[in-house]
């Protein structure tokens, strides 16, 4: 009499076993939104005028002599709604009843949608600086370039643009509070193998980052010349690009330094419309539709808040 193997209760074995989750896909941390200044004063129309006035002028004075009076200079800041987005997801009817995971996948339309407008919009934040500033120049202000080259070997960062940076922004006197560097993984890389910093008896001050490295999540774990470091995935990138007669490796990395104060944000952006999500049934296609929906502008609001360094790319 026959047994009851694998053999003999081939047709009872399933050939495949189905998980009864579905896997999600890493996510990294968004942060740009944190350093725009949003306005909420934008009642209607597409485009947002700010003026702005100049310092006074001073002259000497001679006893007895009229005075003269000087007018303030003043310009106008304009930026607009530029962007109007969408993400849309349906599911028919008749997935909902063959699918086996109709439902999970359903359930992750507008958590998705979402994450897609936000990494868009981090996108979009993360190239203020370069669509600000003018391509192939120093951006100089006040004498002093905000706009430069790494200055290490083939264009990588060295110690020595943290301090240009600091420099930068002195000279154009943004307040020296809560400075922040947001630069690629390939940066921390570079400073993770810098030997003028991982020896600890060269520098005694970053003793430790030899064992654990000099990040942790996506902070820096030290504050360098001030700069509290951030890396990010989301930095614009340049395909060529000379200044001052140096030319920045191909497809340089736009990597920001800048003081995020929130009485000097960098950035200014509105929505017109903050992410909306609309969902129905579509009778005539016999599906379940959900979209998302939103409309916002940005743009480079302080340029003496800024300093860009072009880095090279990692392999």
């Amino acid at each position: 009499m026959a047994g009851n193997t694998v053999a003999t209760l081939a047709l009872a074995k399933r050939a495949e076993v189905w998980s009864a989750e579905l896997k999600e896909i890493l996510r990294d941390e968004l942060q740009g939104m944190k350093y725009v200044k949003w306005l909420d004063q934008f009642p209607d129309g597409d485009t947002f005028k700010i003026p702005s006035l100049g310092d006074a002028t001073l002259n000497d004075y001679s006893e007895d002599t009229s005075v003269t009076y000087d007018p303030i200079d003043d310009a106008q800041f304009t930026f607009s709604i530029t962007e109007y987005l969408q993400a849309g997801n349906y599911i028919t009817n008749k997935a909902m009843q063959d699918v086996y995971y109709a439902n999970e996948i359903m359930s992750q339309f507008v958590p998705l949608q979402e994450r897609a407008l936000m990494e868009r919009l981090e996108t979009d934040i993360m190239k203020l600086a370069q669509t600000g500033q003018t391509a192939a120049n120093p951006n100089a202000i006040n004498g002093v370039a905000h706009r430069m080259i790494g200055s290490g070997t083939g264009g990588v960062i060295a110690v020595e643009d943290f301090a240009k940076a600091l420099r930068a922004l002195k000279t154009g006197k943004v307040p020296q509070r809560n400075l922040v560097a947001i630069v690629d993984p390939s940066v921390e890389f570079e400073m993770n193998t810098l030997s003028a910093l991982t020896s600890v008896s060269n520098n005694p001050r970053w003793e430790g980052i030899v064992n654990t490295g000099i990040a942790s999540g996506m902070s820096f774990v030290a504050n360098i010349y001030g700069f509290d470091v951030y890396t990010s995935n989301y930095l614009a990138t340049k395909s060529s690009e000379t200044i001052s007669g140096s030319a920045a490796p191909a497809n340089a990395i736009n990597n920001l330094f800048f003081s995020a104060d929130q009485a000097v944000s960098p950035f200014v952006g509105a929505w017109r419309q903050m992410p909306n999500v609309d969902t129905e049934y579509n009778k005539d296609y016999q599906r379940t539709e959900f979209v998302t929906t939103a409309r916002y502008g940005m743009k480079l609001y302080r340029p003496e808040n800024m300093v860009s360094v072009l880095t090279k790319p990692m392999a």
